[in-house]
């Protein structure tokens, strides 16, 4: 007995995927929207035009997928995907944007997000990647693997444990993805007192840049 063969692009178990668009451009969530709706096996079930409002709608829609422009008026995708993915891991963030950034790429691998892509993208691509994504697939493996065999340089052991207990706190934070201001409201601390911790922690370690010293981390306990 032979089965029918599903429609071009839907999943192989007949499963539709969800999606949710975060994009403060019209035209470009109207575009995007266009490309989806043109596969049988997406469904696109909502948008939002700024970070606060989709923070507050995907927990409640639950896509399988949400794709995130990076730069938002109000925030950024990538703090859309790492406050979303905490009160629901299962929600799969492919990232979206018009400029390649290694910066903002290993930030959005911080956060949880399993793709990156620009926006020149063409459309079999971009429905290909939200497939794939939506499947469990990690497009932002390479990234991960290259993050952690060239990224930040080695420090010894000495450096790390010259941390105080609240720099190595703030240092935790920062891998963790959260900004000055959370981690000011984390340890009841101020913005400011943040920044100095933020500064003697980098200095310490001899990194530049708070996503160097993250990713170093992330490398060293995997």
């Amino acid at each position: 007995m032979t089965h029918p063969t599903p429609p071009p692009g839907t999943e192989a178990d007949g499963r539709v995927v969800r999606v949710y668009l975060v994009d403060d451009h019209e035209l470009m969530r109207r575009g995007l929207q266009g490309v989806l709706d043109a596969d049988p096996g997406i469904e696109v079930v909502g948008e939002s035009a700024s970070a606060a409002e989709a923070v507050r709608r995907i927990p409640a829609v639950r896509p399988d997928v949400a794709l995130l422009d990076v730069r938002l008026p109000d925030g950024s995708g990538i703090e859309v995907c790492r406050s979303v993915r905490a009160r629901d891991p299962s929600v799969r963030a492919l990232m979206i944007t018009s400029y390649d950034d290694d910066e903002a790429r290993t930030a959005a691998v911080l956060a949880g997000a399993a793709g990156f892509i620009l926006k020149q993208i063409r459309g079999r691509e971009l429905l290909d990647a939200v497939h794939r994504v939506a499947a469990g697939e990690e497009l932002s493996a390479g990234l991960r693997t290259e993050a952690g065999a060239g990224g930040p340089p080695r420090m010894d052991e000495v450096a790390l444990s010259s941390l105080t207990p609240r720099e190595r706190r703030v240092l935790d934070l920062i891998v963790e993805g959260l900004t000055n201001g959370e981690i000011g409201e984390r340890l009841s601390i101020s913005e400011k007192t943040v920044r100095n911790h933020v500064t003697n922690v980098l200095a310490k370690l001899g990194f530049t840049r708070r996503t160097q010293a993250a990713v170093y981390m992330v490398r060293r306990e995997t």
